[in-house]
């Protein structure tokens, strides 16, 4: 309890409005690339001779529905830090959201879960193929679009990030991150809920932004600014 009651009030409420605000990007982009008609020209950004070989392993389900408790705690987890990384951190997110949606929008890919023969391994008998059934329901069933760059891996690197060197949390913590970091890219494509190389433009989009923040370190700017002031 004595944890909690360090947590400013700015991570809880941040880490509620970015969960919020991921899942409306998400579906803003699917809309709008509706109404603009790229969707119409959407790509499968499959790589068979690689993506043949990823098998489902359904208990992965778990691991991939639990990353969005895992993404509210970021800003939670960040905002323990000093003000400066706080803040480089959601203008880093927040750039990569951006980057992501504009990618969602105007360069859309698909994947035929239909085609894979996934929707017939989510209508297996088990617990786990019943939650890979949830999964695909809640997004497209049968034909699922903007894989690419994976939501999933470019939030939870950036997670990671936020925290990673940080002094103000535990080591343990940091190590937690990036196991949790590693285990929802796997599930990703473990639920075929993406293509390989949807891992890839999620992370690269993290850490393309990660630097350049830091390089540009507005955080640390505005922080001085505030100090000059005093």
């Amino acid at each position: 309890m004595s944890f909690l009651k360090k947590i400013p009030w700015w991570g809880w409420v941040l880490g509620i409005v970015y969960f919020g605000l991921q899942y409306g990007m998400y579906r803003l982009a699917d809309l709008l690339s509706r109404v603009f008609g790229t969707i119409d020209r959407a790509l499968c950004p499959k790589i068979a001779a690689v993506d043949d070989l990823i098998p489902v392993i359904a208990i992965f389900a778990v691991i991939y529905l639990f990353s969005y408790i895992f993404w509210i705690c970021g800003p939670i987890a960040v905002s323990l830090t000093k003000r400066s990384n706080f803040i480089n951190y959601i203008i880093g997110l927040s750039a990569a959201y951006l980057i992501g949606f504009l990618i969602f929008v105007l360069m859309p890919t698909y994947m035929d879960r239909n085609a894979e023969g996934l929707m017939a391994i989510a209508a297996q008998p088990g617990i786990f193929n019943k939650l890979l059934g949830i999964i695909y329901g809640a997004d497209g069933s049968g034909l699922a679009f903007n894989l690419f760059p994976s939501y999933h891996c470019l939030i939870s690197l950036y997670c990671y990030l936020g925290v990673r060197k940080q002094p103000e949390i535990s080591k343990g913590f940091r190590i937690y991150s990036l196991v949790m970091t590693i285990l929802i890219c796997l599930s990703t494509v473990f639920t075929k809920q993406h293509y390989f190389i949807d891992i890839f433009g999620g992370l690269a989009i993290s850490i393309i932004c990660y630097l350049v923040v830091g390089k540009l370190d507005p955080g640390g700017k505005i922080m001085a600014k505030k100090e000059n002031r005093v």
